[in-house]
């Protein structure tokens, strides 16, 4: 028997397994935020710094006393983190290291001949030398080993030395020690990732079963694919196979989409429903969502749920754009109502707020415009700037 979830009991769950629905303003102790990273499973890590990075961004919108500080030392001291590939690079807990090491031998085989295409031939050539020199001298960033009067253009323009740099990054020969202005420090993997992580091998059968069953944990119910994207670790076809092979601690359940269409078949654990009342309602205020929030990093899952459709147009050439560069997307409770285009000037030391877009029958009553403008206070403070400026027309 296939069970009916409504979609506010969906959205819910969804927002209880993905730490929105804990009280905002609860202490957070390091210890707590390594718990909290462990339990969304990753956090994605951006350079672009409109308003705050992706990554303190994300943390800092599930509880406002989140610490800088208290992430560098989890990944730069005790090592209780490390910075890695799901989708996008991202910060992970090292206790899950062991189950990378299967992602670093399956790029091992297709990174060479994706690399060799994108670079051309050659272009592994000064992969020893580098690897080599890392071993001597140490951590090192990619600009220390660059060579005399290579003009560097974003990632399409590696030097060579870069390139091997991350490839043996990519493939977890090298892991890294920290960053200095967001730029990446370079090691040896042994140098970086404590022995504890690193061991013991696991095999293959185990490896695709806890990259099943860690996903499900955290999605709180999905689709075999929806399963095989979550860390991006196994194929969409392994999922299904560890569906069928556990089906008898799996029940099968129809999540009813926010937009009224036809029901989707998802797969859940099978006490779901009986802890169904153990999750929390979301807290009612207004919150400003990272565009890289893990929340709505599935377009599609997010649309079904919440009727929203949110694309980042960072790519968009500017005259194609609908909304802006850069739009954080607004949660009101368990419903995103909107979003929003922002930027912090450091040197006014201003959050200048640009437009706002409310969806369709979500009414800018005072209320509510009182509460987005509580919270954009609050992400004043984190970005450290001193006041908020609504700029002519934000209202649109």
């Amino acid at each position: 028997m296939t069970n009916l979830l409504s979609n506010s009991d969906a959205r819910r769950v969804f927002l209880a397994k993905q730490g929105l629905s804990a009280p905002p303003n609860r202490a957070l102790t390091k210890q707590g935020l390594l718990q909290l990273i462990h339990d969304l499973g990753f956090v994605q890590v951006d350079s672009i710094q409109t308003v705050e990075r992706a990554h303190h961004q994300i943390l800092f919108s599930r509880n406002q006393t989140y610490r800088r500080e208290h992430l560098k030392a989890l990944l730069e001291k005790e090592r209780a983190l490390f910075e890695h590939w799901t989708h996008d690079a991202s910060i992970l807990p090292s206790a899950f290291f062991v189950y990378w090491k299967h992602k670093f031998r399956h790029q091992e085989k297709v990174l060479i001949e994706r690399w060799r295409k994108w670079r051309g031939e050659g272009f592994e050539a000064a992969f020893e030398e580098t690897y080599e020199r890392v071993q001597r001298d140490g951590a090192m960033l990619a600009r220390d080993v660059k060579a005399d009067g290579h003009v560097s253009g974003g990632w399409w323009n590696w030097h060579p030395n870069k390139t091997a740099l991350e490839y043996f990054w990519h493939t977890g020969k090298l892991a890294i020690a920290g960053r200095s202005n967001f730029q990446k420090i370079y090691d040896l993997t042994e140098r970086v990732i404590p022995a504890e992580f690193r061991e013991p091998e696991v095999t293959r059968e185990d490896f695709v079963d806890w990259a099943c069953r860690s996903a499900l944990t955290r999605l709180g119910f999905a689709t075999h694919g929806e399963i095989a994207a979550f860390w991006n670790l196994v194929s969409p076809d392994e999922a299904k196979a560890w569906v069928s092979a556990h089906r008898d601690e799996l029940t099968e359940v129809l999540i009813e989409p926010a937009l009224g269409d036809k029901a989707r078949a998802s797969w859940a654990f099978a006490d779901f429903f009986a802890t169904l009342d153990s999750y929390p309602a979301a807290p009612p205020r207004i919150r400003v969502l990272s565009p890289f929030d893990p929340m709505i990093r599935d377009r599609n899952r997010t649309e079904r749920l919440f009727g929203f459709f949110y694309r980042i147009e960072v790519f968009v050439p500017e005259a194609k754009r609908e909304y802006g560069y850069y739009v954080f997307p607004l949660l009101e409770g368990d419903r995103l109502i909107g979003r929003i285009d922002m930027k912090a000037d450091r040197k006014k030391s201003t959050l200048d707020v640009r437009r706002l877009w409310l969806e369709p029958g979500v009414k800018p009553s005072a209320g509510r415009l009182e509460r987005l403008e509580a919270e954009l206070e609050r992400v004043a403070r984190f970005a450290g700037v001193e006041k908020v400026v609504l700029l002519e027309g934000w209202r649109g």
